[in-house]
């Protein structure tokens, strides 16, 4: 029973943070083919997000509060997402490309 909300309320979550918020609608715009040129300068967004993530552990510690921890994780997470973004979005075309190969090759097999 407890398993069953947990994953319910993990399916509601991951739906809200798919529509509701800005990084992943981006990311979700940039996994399409069109998109895919983007995804090596979208690393700069997320070099952008790190230097927030390192200027916001700097604050802490000098003597700021320690609710800018909140914000460090917000920026590392999206300036990881984007990282990790841009060689992905070299191999989705690649594995699109053999995928079309294969597709054609079975149908060409067929005739």
């Amino acid at each position: 029973m407890l398993l069953n909300r947990l994953w319910n309320a993990s399916i509601h979550t991951c739906i809200f943070l798919r529509t509701w918020m800005p990084t992943n609608i981006l990311l979700d715009k940039l996994r399409t083919l069109p998109g895919l040129k983007w995804g090596i300068p979208a690393m700069l967004l997320g070099f952008a997000y790190l230097l927030i993530a390192a200027t916001c552990t700097c604050l802490i510690e000098h003597g700021w509060s320690k609710w800018l921890y909140l914000a460090f994780f917000w920026a590392l997470w999206n300036g990881l997402k984007f990282l990790f973004f841009g060689p992905w979005s070299l191999v989705l075309p690649a594995r699109a490309r053999i995928q079309e190969a294969r597709r054609h090759r079975g149908a060409s097999a067929r005739e």
